[in-house]
């Protein structure tokens, strides 16, 4: 199974290299942006894309309504597990 963490990329760093970097929960990481740009979606107009992010690299483009609800998603998640931890 693979998760898919919610950012969004708010700095194009290398466009011959395909690389971003994006804001993960006030997180900022380089990742590669390869698997979500083409001809009509070059690197340069990526800039406030919300992505969903595995193993460094941008897989998806999600609109902000669903990296809102899978981040809340996964907050619950991270609470849900504290509580049982304790």
């Amino acid at each position: 199974m693979c998760l898919g963490i919610p950012g969004q990329i708010i700095e194009i760093t290398d466009t011959k290299k395909k690389l971003a970097i994006v804001n993960v929960g006030g997180v900022k990481r380089q990742i590669n942006i390869a698997c979500i740009v083409n001809e009509n979606h070059p690197p340069e107009s990526c800039i406030g894309d919300w992505v969903l992010v595995h193993v460094g690299f941008a897989m998806n483009r999600i609109n902000e309504e669903e990296a809102a609800e899978t981040l809340q998603i996964l907050q619950e998640l991270a609470a849900a597990q504290a509580a049982l931890s304790n």
